[in-house]
């Protein structure tokens, strides 16, 4: 697994961000090898836009989250990532986001989960890889967080197959025809077929940023969801 650095995700924004907010961090990701640090700008209350760099440049992208529903400790969000590797690929994904209230007995949190579509153009063997699939994460302080998630390319492999590490080799005569001009590997490492490349597994740290300030108007405290 830490030989994939095939396919690189976004790490967005968990929480709903003013105009004008922004924050940044860094990221660890078995699907990355390397980590990859990011910095996020909200352009208004319901729009930010991401940008990552990672090493040497695995993992830099950009993406853009829109606010969708927003109601009390809910809200949805659909973000777009292009992000630069082995594999590069698009990323279009809908996130359900719910978030605890902190009580004495624990603090506040957020947990979330999403449907992606994951589509390479040109992958390590020269193919193109369309992939779906959930992913889970949650963030129990605002220091760090993680997300876990699987996206399958339904032909390149059938998904009952998938924890069948001889499948490949032990193919019989109609399988190896449907599938067969799909090479899990190129160059030695997972190719934009390999079930490796639709692996995310990743922990990602808050180091800070800028927030909007409340502001007073004629005596009377205006929060920054509702400033212009």
């Amino acid at each position: 697994m830490l030989l994939a650095g095939c396919a690189t995700h976004p790490t967005i924004s968990t929480d709903r961000m003013a105009k004008g907010e922004s924050k940044y961090g860094y990221t660890l990701s078995v699907e990355n090898v390397f980590p990859f640090i990011w910095y996020r700008y909200a352009l208004s209350d319901k729009s930010d836009v991401g940008f990552r760099v990672g090493l040497p440049i695995y993992g830099s992208g950009i993406d853009y989250s829109r606010l969708l529903y927003s109601k009390e400790d809910k809200w949805d969000v659909l973000n777009a990532a292009w992000s630069i590797n082995p594999n590069y690929n698009l990323d279009f994904t809908y996130y359900k986001f719910r978030q605890r209230k902190a009580k004495k007995t624990r603090p506040a949190s957020t947990t979330w989960w999403g449907i992606r579509m994951m589509y390479i153009p040109k992958g390590m063997s020269g193919g193109r890889s369309n992939r779906l699939g959930l992913l889970l994460g949650g963030q129990p302080s605002q220091r760090f967080g993680y997300e876990l998630g699987y996206y399958h390319d339904f032909n390149s492999m059938p998904i009952t197959e998938l924890f069948n590490f001889k499948w490949k080799t032990d193919m019989d005569k109609a399988t190896k025809a449907r599938y067969g001009d799909t090479p899990h590997t190129a160059y030695g490492l997972p190719s934009e077929y390999s079930r490796l490349t639709g692996i995310s597994v990743r922990i990602f740290f808050n180091l800070g940023g800028k927030k909007k300030e409340p502001i007073t108007i004629e005596g009377e405290s205006v929060p920054p969801e509702k400033q212009d």
